[in-house]
């Protein structure tokens, strides 16, 4: 089938080329060439859309195998095509949890059937515990993982720490690692802080994060090997990195898009939806974190897309499960941060930028409108989980196409 996209303005080295058009033949987008006389079989007019190489999640939480109800396969790869993205990282926080390569065949065999290209990530403690090392070689050699953590769970043990990085080194494997003393946020439920305080609710410190960087890098310093920081919230947590990549660590950080929406502020409301890990902290850090995207500290942004049921939710705030779903207004997130960061910057954050952490993607387009507005609910919500503030909200900013795998996906409204 051949497809002109007419007026259509591509993203190329980091700016937007002039209207041009383009045509979709064959697997692959080309510029139309004029001078050529086509059959088109069909003629897309993208005079308001923007399109970038496709789009790449470094951190997505999954619920299968073990806890489909919260997110499978299947539902978390339409969630994200319909929010744009051709590749993302799996979190091994399932049950059981991804740590053989039991599991890891078992991911790939499923992942196969989908456009999207899933990498999965291997946990390097049994049940992302953090205390026995799992056989990551094993994983490795007979099942391909390249990249390697305990996703939502935190390496507080600094001997642990010290042989995954040595052990990595064998094969030149990334640890992922989500970084903050466990001990110092136990029984946190949002930041610490004015607004927790005058909620009465126990906090989780900066400190937390800070002290868990410090001591990584430190350790970084001295075993080598390469080290992927996620989901930085801190001022000075994204000076550490700074100063890191300065001094010539294999280091890069990535935040998640909703620490740049929200603040501390918003939990006022005690809508559990907003509560996640790391917390939204206050304004400072929030400069800090969009001057480390500016400046190059923070290689990318992530959805953190921790899909959770109804009951894990609807509850006391103190009970309430951590995690909020990212994917499909990862998007509307972006629309919002457009005017302070430009358009240019973002996608920068989702294509290049997290390519240098799982490296180059296949071949595969994002194609959206950064205008359309849409509404949040049941019917365009392809995750089976739906916790996030936004939900049955109208918002601004809508996939229109993606080209993954030589096809022309259309995503429906």
């Amino acid at each position: 089938m051949a497809v002109l996209l007419q007026h259509l303005k591509l993203l190329h080295q980091g700016k937007f080329s002039p209207p041009k058009d383009y045509s979709f033949s064959n697997g692959t987008l080309s510029p139309a060439n004029e001078k050529e006389k086509v059959a088109y079989d069909q003629v897309i007019d993208c005079s308001n859309y923007l399109a970038s190489k496709g789009w790449v999640d470094l951190r997505c939480g999954l619920g299968e195998p073990g806890q489909e109800y919260r997110e499978t396969v299947a539902s978390l790869c339409a969630a994200l095509q319909a929010g744009g993205f051709a590749k993302a990282v799996v979190l091994p926080n399932t049950d059981p949890v991804i740590q053989s390569k039991t599991e890891v065949t078992f991911l790939k065999a499923k992942a196969a059937a989908y456009l999207q290209e899933l990498v999965i990530l291997g946990a390097v403690t049994k049940n992302a515990k953090g205390e026995d090392l799992t056989e990551m070689l094993d994983m490795h050699f007979e099942a391909g993982v390249q990249f390697f953590g305990d996703g939502t769970h935190p390496l507080a043990n600094a001997d642990r720490y010290l042989k995954i990085l040595q052990y990595l080194q064998k094969f030149e494997g990334t640890l992922f690692d989500q970084a903050y003393d466990p001990l110092l946020a136990i029984f946190g439920q949002m930041h610490e802080g004015e607004i927790s305080t005058q909620l009465g609710m126990k906090g989780i410190p900066s400190l937390a994060e800070e002290v868990a960087i410090q001591r990584n890098l430190d350790l970084l310093r001295y075993a080598g090997g390469r080290v992927h920081f996620q989901t930085l919230s801190t001022a000075k947590g994204v000076d550490l990195i700074r100063q890191a990549k300065k001094e010539g660590l294999k280091v890069t950080a990535d935040v998640s898009i909703y620490q740049l929406i929200f603040t501390d502020a918003d939990l006022l409301s005690f809508d559990t939806n907003l509560k996640v890990q790391p917390p939204f902290r206050g304004a400072t850090d929030r400069a800090a974190i969009l001057e480390g995207l500016r400046d190059g500290t923070l290689d990318a942004l992530v959805s953190n897309h921790q899909p959770q049921d109804y009951d894990s939710k609807f509850c006391e705030f103190d009970h309430a499960a951590f995690g909020m779903a990212g994917l499909t207004a990862f998007l509307p997130a972006m629309e919002q941060l457009a005017k302070e960061l430009g358009w240019e910057l973002l996608l920068e954050k989702v294509t290049s930028g997290p390519e240098k952490v799982v490296g180059q993607s296949a071949d595969s387009w994002t194609i959206f409108d950064p205008t359309e507005k849409w509404t949040y609910n049941e019917k365009t919500n392809p995750s089976l989980s739906s916790n996030h503030p936004w939900f049955g909200q109208e918002l601004t900013g809508k996939v229109k196409y993606c080209i993954q795998k030589g096809h022309l996906i259309q995503i429906n409204d």
